[in-house]
């Protein structure tokens, strides 16, 4: 996790999965496999690296909805989701990100 992820990015990341089941992300979702959206994994390695405008980014996306990152099939906008739990599955699913190499 990069330096802009602190102690409470690193608590609101612990529960991801479950508010993900709960808020019935995972409907569409799932963390490495392709259902009707794209695997968490890879959105995690997309913006992964690019701070934390890319939390606000995912978290707007993901209450907001959207169409045409993905492909054809648009992601409804998920207004049982509030912005407050948005950006903690926002920070979950960046943290999916495989850890980078150092050289």
């Amino acid at each position: 996790m990069g330096l802009w992820m602190g102690a409470a990015a690193a608590q609101s990341t612990e529960g991801g999965l479950a508010l993900a089941q709960q808020k019935a992300c995972m409907a569409c979702h799932q963390v490495d496999s392709k259902r009707v959206g794209p695997p968490l994994q890879s959105v995690a390695e997309r913006y992964a690296g690019q701070g934390e405008a890319m939390v606000g980014y995912l978290a707007e996306k993901i209450r907001g909805g959207g169409r045409g990152a993905w492909g054809v099939v648009p992601m409804p906008a998920q207004a049982q989701v509030s912005d407050q739990e948005a950006r903690q599955l926002a920070l979950w699913i960046l943290s999916l990100a495989p850890a980078k190499a150092e050289n």
